[in-house]
Parts: structure tokens; C-alpha cells; sequence
């Protein structure tokens, strides 16, 4: 039974001769977190700092609206949203610098308390054998091998004594692994926000190159001369009346009768805004008030969608899950404004989403898209003398996507130029579809 003992006194030495290493690497473990703990708050203070500047650039945007539209306050415009949007991937690489500090730092505590679990498994494992040992001997070998009843006594005591301890060993342990579970859980969480900085990084630099090239365009387009730049516009403002004329004049021969059986009904929240964040409408569906101070545009049909406010290089997204039934770019076609860059998604509740004047695609034809996939960037080409988003809202079995003059039997600049034709009656008010504002 001595002998018992002195393997339980060999036994708790093994468990702190064990720990001895996690002790020290406890030490080492502190020193580091302290190190990455410094550089996470570098970050943060770099990220503060940084958005600041944003802010900044935000306030000289929005006092760039209040511009007369020449070449120049076009051209600020663009390199003042390039210089905020490269503040903003500077700091989501920083945000993602950041949360890859972070796993390490999880990863190393993950690391420690596995260690220290599986030491204290050993001890805990030698400790129950040796005591099962004893509890499988007879009173009767227990009380010769102690020597005399008083002894016994006292092996048993101290029997009771290991036992507590080896309870208490128990609770530490299970307390040490829902500690792991815990920082596991915390890890996984950081690597799903890993992801999703990645992607916003992604999209950033999307809409950087967008600016970029809007840019190189409009100078390209004017060779830097105010004069061009005017005439541009003067261009786009003449096409979009001969578009909305030609378009008017296909509506009213093309009148197909609209199966409402075959459309969702209305309700608000079917679709999402095609633009995160908050949202300005420039211009409602319908005979709005500057449809009807624009008679000779409009026709008295009214506007065919909703245009949003949308700054070039703006990530515009799926309103909801479908199939890409088309993407095209009218200004391909010399001469003819129209749409410029469009993708039109063909939804699976009788419905279709047109998406106009962008200034990049990301899709192509064929492509299944769930809600919120970015589908392209916001821009003005096409007819557009500012830059937003045009959203509609077709009724998919009415719609087609021809040659403009295969409808209207035409020559006009604007002939050969593809894009969605439905009837009148085949635009559908947005609102009706979309999130209350």
C-alpha cells in the first residue's frame, strides 16, 4: 500500500514536471500576444486615420454636385473618388491584416490549450489506474499490506484526498476544453470575416479600375477639351429624344396582351436595391413631373424605371437569384447612346431586372446569379449626362432582347443596337417590388 502511495507522489510529479513546459510556454505565448496586440492596435489607429480622410474626400464630393457639369468638375469628381476609393482599399487591407493577426493569435492560444489538455489527460489517466488498482483489492489485502488497522485508516484518508483532487482535475479539464471549443468557434468566425473583407477588397478594386477608366475615357473622348465635352453631352441629351421616340413608336405597334397569372404579384421586399447603402431616386416610374414637363420625350408613357443615384465605379447587385438573359453595350453601335453597358436578369416569378448605364459588366449571358452577386459597376454611359443606375422591372414573357430596327423597321443610328423591347404594358413600377424606403 506504501508502495501505492509513493506511485501516486511519482504520479503528481509527472503531471507538474509535464505542465513545466506549458508553463514556460505560457511565458513565450504572453510575450507574443503582447507583440501582436501592438501591431493590431498600429492598425486600428492607421484605420482611423484613414477614414478620416474618406470623410474628407466624401465632404469634397458632395460639394463637387453643386458644379456646373464641365470637363473639368467631371474629371475632379473622378480623381476624388479614385483617391477615396484607394483610402478605402488601404484600409480593408489593413482590416484584413488585421483578422489574419488575429487567427495567428487564436491559432497559438488554440495550440497552448491543446497542449495543456493532453498533458493533463496523462496525469489524469496514470491517477484513475493507480486508484482503480486499489479499489479492486479486498479489505483484507489492504489492511495486511498497510500494517495494522491505524494505517490503513490513513491510506484510505489519503485515498479519499486523491480522489477530491482527481474530481477537481476533471472539472479543470472539461472547463480547459470548452475553453478550446471556444476559441475554435471565435477562429472560424474570424476566417468567415476574412472572407468577406477579401471580397469587399475585390469590389474596391473593381470600382478603382471602373474610375480609372471612365476617366482615361472621357479623355480620350474630348482629347481635354471643354468645347468636345459639351457637345458630347449635347449629343447624348439629342439621341436619348430620338431612343425614347423610336422606343415609344415600337411600344404602341408592339402590343402584346400581359398574362398577369404569369407575374409574382406585387410586395414590397421580392426584390433588393441593385445599390447597397443609402438610396436616392432622381427620378420615379411613371408620369412623373418631369415626365410630363418632357411630353414630346415621354409620349405620355412616363418613365419605364427608376433612376438611382449611383457615383461611377458604385458595385451594383443582383436583385435577386436568376439566370443573365442578356448583357449588352449599345454605345458599341457609332452614333447611338441608348442604354451604353446593360445586363438584364431573368428571374423565376415572371419578372425581369434591367440594369443600365453602367460603366463595367461582370457577367455574361447564361450566368445564374443569387441576390446580391455584384453584377457591375454604375457609370453614365449610353444617354445618361450624369452618372446613376437605370433599374426596370420587365414582365419576362412579353420582353424580347432584338435589334432595335427589327422592331421599328428603322435606319436610325440606333438600329443595330441590341437591347430589351417589351410593350407598354409590359414595364412593371419597381417600387412595387422593391424595400420601402
Amino acid at each position: 500500500m506504501r508502495k501505492f502511495f509513493v506511485g501516486i507522489a511519482a504520479t503528481a510529479v509527472f503531471c507538474v514536471m509535464g505542465a513545466m513546459p506549458i508553463l514556460l510556454a505560457a511565458q513565450t505565448t504572453s510575450a507574443s500576444n503582447a507583440a501582436i496586440q501592438q501591431q493590431i492596435d498600429d492598425n486600428n489607429a492607421q484605420i482611423t486615420q484613414l477614414q478620416n480622410e474618406i470623410a474628407q474626400y466624401q465632404t469634397q464630393l458632395d460639394a463637387t454636385t453643386e458644379q456646373k457639369n464641365t470637363l473639368q468638375s467631371a474629371i475632379n469628381k473622378l480623381t476624388l473618388q479614385n483617391k477615396q476609393l484607394n483610402a478605402k482599399i488601404t484600409v480593408t487591407k489593413k482590416q484584413i491584416n488585421t483578422t489574419q493577426v488575429q487567427i495567428q493569435q487564436l491559432a497559438g492560444t488554440i495550440s497552448d490549450t491543446q497542449d495543456s489538455i493532453q498533458t493533463e489527460h496523462a496525469g489524469l489517466a496514470e491517477s484513475l489506474r493507480r486508484t482503480d488498482e486499489v479499489e479492486a483489492q479486498p479489505l483484507a489485502v489492504l489492511l495486511l499490506s498497510a500494517g495494522g488497522i491505524t494505517a490503513a485508516w490513513d491510506d484510505l484518508k489519503a485515498l479519499d484526498t486523491l480522489q477530491a483532487a482527481v474530481n477537481n482535475h476533471v472539472v479543470s479539464l472539461a472547463n480547459k476544453e470548452k475553453i478550446l471549443s471556444n476559441t475554435k468557434n471565435a477562429a472560424e468566425q474570424k476566417s468567415t470575416q476574412l472572407t468577406i473583407q477579401q471580397q469587399t477588397l475585390q469590389t474596391q478594386q473593381g470600382s478603382l479600375a471602373a474610375t480609372t477608366k471612365a476617366k482615361s475615357d472621357l479623355l480620350s473622348q474630348t482629347k481635354s477639351k471643354e468645347s468636345a465635352y459639351q457637345t458630347l453631352i449635347a449629343q447624348k441629351k439629342s439621341q436619348e429624344q430620338a431612343l425614347e421616340a423610336a422606343l415609344n413608336d415600337l411600344q404602341s405597334k408592339y402590343n402584346i396582351a400581359v398574362n398577369p397569372n404569369q407575374i409574382t404579384p406585387p410586395g414590397q421586399g421580392i426584390l433588393s436595391w441593385p445599390i447597397a447603402g443609402k438610396i436616392k431616386i432622381t427620378q420615379y416610374f411613371g408620369n412623373t413631373d418631369f415626365a410630363q414637363a418632357n411630353a414630346a420625350l415621354y409620349r405620355g408613357n412616363g418613365h419605364d424605371g427608376l433612376d438611382i443615384a449611383a457615383s461611377i465605379g458604385t458595385p451594383v447587385h443582383a436583385a435577386l437569384s436568376g439566370t443573365i438573359l442578356a448583357t449588352g453595350n449599345t454605345d458599341a453601335v457609332r452614333g447611338c447612346y441608348s442604354f451604353g453597358k446593360w445586363v438584364m436578369i431573368k428571374h423565376g416569378n415572371g419578372i425581369n431586372t434591367m440594369y443600365a448605364h453602367l460603366s463595367e459588366i461582370d457577367v455574361s449571358a447564361g450566368q445564374s446569379v443569387k441576390t446580391g452577386d455584384l453584377i457591375g459597376y454604375s457609370g453614365e454611359t449610353g444617354y445618361a449626362t450624369g452618372p446613376h443606375l437605370h433599374f426596370g422591372v420587365y414582365v419576362s414573357s412579353v420582353t424580347q432582347i432584338i435589334p432595335l430596327g427589327q422592331a421599328t423597321k428603322s435606319t436610325t443610328p440606333c438600329s443595330k443596337a441590341v437591347m430589351p423591347v417589351p410593350p407598354v404594358s409590359g414595364y412593371l413600377n419597381p417600387l412595387n417590388y422593391l424595400p420601402a424606403l
